[in-house]
């Protein structure tokens, strides 16, 4: 028998095993499950097609923002902010509703924006090569820094200017071997990242995922629960107000764009939120809305931190509790009834219209004597009145309108302007072969006609000429601002269906 050298044997063995595992590994490599490319599809899957004229045909602008001081929040039941401001400009100048959606998570808003739920991802958002990839960005509507944010001492106010600086850090070597706490899915982090490569040492970068907003770690470096974070500088700057013993001076980073985003198969839509954009950073009203926000720090923060701001507090409005007991009289949800409120009177009880109405729920004379009110003005009075007449109306539209949805529409309108405006609507919905019980396009549409002669005229009605485009956008922004109360502040558990009963 031939023998076979130990030399070679070992040689054809580890070739064997080489030309083996090679092979696994272009298996492994060509297999569907462990495609990298593979994998991204599946994750990210291709952006909706629905650009800006499909947009229009819908009538609304959707965005996803997050809730703060300076992009959007809700104070004394009013939608403010910065990025809130410039959008609803937008919308205004479109001939469009705004709807608003709210997520402090910038990777879900990501996904609502090439799922189709938002149009615009109205963030302070940083525009970056990364992010480029995936949407498309505006043109930018502001520049500004990165800054680090860090707690002075606890005897700072004490100290000399000199002694303070001392302890804080100003240069950015300082922050080798430093725990950095950042937002998941921020341009914070990747610059950290590079100026641990720049500075030639390791920043500890400790990222916060889900719901974590910038505002709530700058809010933990003040109550001195982490040591550092990293916040855009004007926002850096505003918060520095409300928490007085936090810097916000060190920077990080050169300036840099912050610009809204879009889908990348959204060019008409780009094209015209740029072509807006160019056109009113060239306007007063666009340093008028920037330093509402960011040049008038103090008066900002007491609005944002406010015991009745989406941000800093749980209340609407001072009369929460009286417009609670209302709404559980009628089984009505009470951010629906503190919007009517707040669209009758703004939440003012000394509040009287050019028409004589009054109080917190515009009691007009007729209602003042039918509910025997004796002081329009109190808000216990007014709001007793005002679900009276609530309640009868819902008791009069609910055999007409046998949906608890669409007759809460009815019923709002008709506190508006009315149910007998409403009732002549109803009957031009029947006569012109329009469906009387559904309000969008149906019966609100021929409310809106009763100003043209050949409807307020026709036969069937009664109540003659209505201006009743005024009800018609009286119901939209009611429903709208309620969608935001609803979105920004929690509900302590009321009833959270939308429908008016009536009670006993």
């Amino acid at each position: 028998m031939k023998r076979v050298n130990p030399y070679i044997a070992c040689f054809r063995f580890l070739l064997i095993v080489l030309l083996l595992g090679f092979t696994a590994s272009a298996c492994r490599n060509n297999s569907p499950g462990n495609n990298t490319e593979t994998v991204i599809k599946e994750d990210k899957p291709d952006p909706v097609d629905f650009d800006f004229d499909k947009i229009r045909e819908r009538g609304s602008l959707i965005a996803v923002v997050d809730n703060s001081s300076t992009g959007y929040f809700i104070y004394r039941g009013q939608p403010m902010g910065y990025e809130y401001d410039l959008l609803k400009r937008l919308a205004d100048d479109l001939s469009v509703t705004l709807r608003i959606k709210l997520t402090a998570d910038i990777e879900q808003a990501f996904e609502m924006l090439n799922s189709g739920e938002a149009d615009l991802m109205a963030y302070h958002l940083t525009v970056t090569k990364e992010r480029a990839q995936r949407v498309a960005f505006t043109e930018a509507h502001t520049e500004v820094r990165q800054v680090l944010i860090q707690r002075k001492p606890d005897n700072w106010r004490s100290m000399k200017v000199h002694e303070l600086e001392n302890t804080l850090i100003r240069s950015t070597l300082d922050l080798v071997g430093k725990e950095i706490y950042s937002r998941k899915g921020s341009s914070y982090s990747a610059r950290l990242l590079n100026l641990s490569e720049e500075i030639g040492g390791d920043i500890i970068i400790l990222e916060q995922g889900g719901q974590t907003d910038t505002e709530s770690l700058i809010q933990r470096v003040a109550k001195g629960e982490i040591d550092y974070t990293v916040a855009d500088e004007d926002v850096g700057l505003i918060n520095a107000t409300y928490y007085p013993n936090i810097d916000a001076k060190t920077p990080i980073s050169f300036p840099q764009r912050i610009a809204w985003a879009m889908r990348k198969n959204a060019p008409q839509l780009k094209d015209t939120v740029n072509n807006w954009l160019v056109n009113i950073k060239a306007s007063p009203d666009f340093n008028v809305i920037y330093n509402r926000y960011f040049k008038y720090r103090k008066s900002q923060n007491l609005r944002a931190h406010s015991v009745y701001s989406s941000v800093g507090g749980v209340r609407i409005s001072p009369y929460d509790e009286l417009i609670k007991e209302g709404a559980k009289s009628l089984n009505l949800d009470w951010m629906l009834l503190a919007s009517l409120v707040y669209q009758e009177s703004k939440f003012d009880p000394e509040a009287e219209s050019w028409a004589g109405a009054k109080g917190l729920m515009q009691l007009t004379d007729i209602s003042i004597e039918q509910y025997k009110v004796e002081d329009p003005f109190n808000p216990e009075e007014n709001m007793r009145a005002g679900m009276q007449y609530l309640g009868w109306l819902e008791k009069f539209w609910s055999e007409r309108v046998p949906d608890e949805n669409e007759r809460l529409k009815f019923v709002l309108a008709s506190y508006n302007v009315g149910q007998g405006h409403v009732l002549d609507a109803v009957k031009l919905a029947d006569k012109y072969g329009k469906d009387s019980e559904i309000w969008d396009d149906n019966v609100a549409h021929f409310l809106v006609q009763k100003t043209r002669p050949e409807f307020y005229n026709d036969p069937v009605v009664e109540f003659g000429y209505c201006r009743g485009n005024e009800p018609v956008n009286y119901v939209g922004e009611i429903l709208n601002r309620y969608d935001q109360y609803e979105t920004a502040f929690e509900n302590p558990g009321l009833a959270s269906d939308s429908t008016l009963v009536t009670g006993n």
